[in-house]
């Protein structure tokens, strides 16, 4: 075996939206870095739907935006398609939504990384982790090499023991005419990890010169429109168009007719789907009574014909595929590019991760993105990034970085995960996070920019301009007309400073009574259980509550109040046997 001459401070493996936010986090905090990926040229893949944001998932980009992260910049670089999401309702849940050209997106991250300094790329596949006294120490690759690291982060997707389901047909990969990763899974297990299975799936791409769009409802670019990253500005460019359509009776037929040809219905798949993105398969079996679904029609790019069909994922032989095309008006003689399908790979209980990401058995181990239970590149660039941050402040010697659920969508995301475990692949909602009035699109840079400049993930070079926008912003909240010099606020515009302004004094009285629950959440998250103190053995709790203190393990005692079950009585008894631990350990008689 060829050992490699340097010795890395952060080794990521996989180069999907989750190991692109890890890497480059990581690199920018000064961590000496290598990002493994079995592919140079689907660094940053779409792999699914070509967009990036929408309900919930448009805050997370914001928020990765903030901390200074790369995927709300990439998204702007390749928009062709502009959206903002629940405008009918108040601003506190406003999405965006932007369509992205696939190949542009992706080679723009390819190149923000290239770009990057501390950061090497390497094209291999990571085969086994080595580890010394429960400690990460090296990744060993497929082609023989030993890449020696203080800290590793596992972002596989959907590779890990992928099996690409198409009717009956099953093929080993982590997309189609993809290679599967088949032995890191093997290599989690013999550390100890609890690995289980999940689903997802995606529907079939189209040429649109087959089909007659004047039977669709054209739904136009927003224009003006508002850019996914802070730090970009409107500017005159191409948009493509998106449709929307509806399946008929026939389509149901056909569903009806060969729903056991489905290698969801069949047999052959056995583990669990996302619930909130099922297949077309899925809705008419669990949605019997509604026989005409919504369809969205999405350009994959510039430079091509290709349109993705949002809400007609399936796992159906390919020639089903067609009869359910020809179902829907517009579509008769459409003509399939690539097929839909399904695809089964492996993951990781995430109840085994600190909330800092890091495995609690196994130091310098971190896993982020859909290896921890979720779907979706928003989610997994919101764990990439903060995986990222923390693998390099673990290097250094300092302590981790933790968002809390009423400073971020990140935050309630990664709360979540290993506060509840998943039994299905996990999507965020605006109705997942109790401080969703905070937790804004048009705030995120409020609320984290901050913490990415003192963690040195946002440029120093920024310091400046937000000071000054945090400044304007408060002076606005309290006069609209209060005169701001704008060019003191660059790269943050005034047009954003009245707007957040404006939303504060709208919300102003829920924004108060929510910033009270979240300053009673905080100071709960500020009683750190001990280190040695057996939080599970308490005397006078629930045995349910024992069982579920000892398979999580929560580090404070707001995070163990959030486990299911946890009664308020169950904190209490914890609560004061953590200040009676503490006392006896510093000989404080009682």
């Amino acid at each position: 075996m060829f050992v490699y001459d340097e010795i890395f401070d952060v080794v990521v493996i996989g180069g999907g939206h989750a190991g692109c936010e890890a890497a480059l986090a990581s690199a920018r905090l000064g961590a000496k870095t290598l990002l493994i990926t079995q592919n140079l040229d689907t660094i940053a893949q779409m792999s699914c739907n070509p967009s990036i944001g929408g309900i919930a998932k448009g805050q997370i980009v914001r928020e990765i935006d903030a901390l200074g992260g790369a995927m709300g910049k990439v998204t702007d670089a390749a928009a062709v398609h502009y959206h903002m999401l629940n405008t009918g309702k108040g601003e506190a849940v406003w999405s965006p939504r932007v369509q992205c050209d696939k190949k542009i997106y992706q080679y723009t991250y390819k190149h923000f990384l290239e770009l990057q300094s501390n950061l090497h790329i390497i094209q291999d596949e990571a085969k086994n982790l080595v580890l010394s006294d429960n400690a990460v120490t090296a990744v060993d690759t497929l082609r023989q090499t030993r890449y020696r690291t203080k800290t590793v982060i596992v972002t596989p997707g959907t590779f890990m023991k992928g099996t690409v389901h198409i009717g009956k047909l099953m093929l080993e990969g982590g997309r189609y005419n993809d290679v599967a990763s088949n032995f890191l899974s093997a290599s989690l297990k013999d550390c100890g990890i609890k690995i289980g299975r999940m689903k997802t799936g995606t529907p079939m791409r189209i040429n649109g010169r087959t089909v007659d769009f004047s039977k669709f409802t054209p739904q136009p670019s927003d224009n003006p429109y508002t850019p996914m990253s802070v730090f970009n500005r409107p500017q005159d460019r191409e948009f493509l168009q998106c449709y929307i359509t509806r399946t008929t009776d026939k389509t149901a037929e056909v569903l009806k007719e060969h729903m056991l040809e489905s290698a969801l219905y069949s047999g052959n798949i056995h583990s669990i789907g996302p619930r909130y993105c099922p297949s077309i398969e899925d809705k008419a079996v669990k949605f019997p009574q509604n026989k005409h679904h919504p369809l969205f029609l999405e350009p994959e790019g510039l430079n091509t014909e290709e349109y993705y069909i949002q809400g007609f994922s399936t796992s159906l032989p390919e020639y089903v595929q067609y009869e359910l095309l020809k179902s829907v008006p517009g579509l008769e003689k459409a003509q399939i590019v690539r097929a839909g399908y399904a695809i089964e790979y492996d993951y990781a209980d995430p109840t085994c991760l600190k909330a800092s990401l890091e495995v609690k058995n196994i130091s310098g181990l971190f896993f982020a993105g859909q290896i921890n239970g979720t779907t979706g590149y928003e989610e997994a660039g919101g764990q990439g990034i903060m995986a990222g941050i923390n693998a390099a402040l673990k290097v250094q010697g300092k302590e981790p970085f933790v968002l809390r659920r009423d400073e971020a969508y990140i935050g309630v995301l990664i709360d979540d995960l290993i506060t509840k475990g998943v039994n299905e692949p996990y999507r965020m909602f605006t109705s997942r996070a109790e401080y969703r009035i905070i937790l804004r699109t048009d705030n995120a840079d409020l609320r984290l920019s901050g913490y990415g400049l003192k963690l040195g993930s946002l440029p120093a070079s920024y310091a400046q301009g937000f000071e000054a926008y945090k400044a304007a912003v408060a002076k606005l909240i309290k006069d609209e007309n209060a005169p701001i010099e704008e060019s003191a606020l660059s790269p943050w515009s005034l047009a954003s400073a009245r707007n957040t302004a404006a939303v504060h004094r709208k919300y102003a009285g829920y924004l108060e009574r929510n910033l009270k629950e979240a300053k009673a959440l905080a100071n709960a998250d500020k009683i750190v259980i001990p280190e040695g103190f057996d939080v599970a053995a308490v005397k006078g709790i629930l045995i349910e509550s024992s069982q579920k203190l000892a398979k999580i393990r929560p580090s404070t005692l707001g995070q163990a109040g959030r486990i299911p079950g946890i009664t308020p009585a169950d904190l209490q008894l914890i609560a004061i046997h953590i200040e009676k631990y503490r006392r006896e350990k510093n000989g404080i008689k009682a």
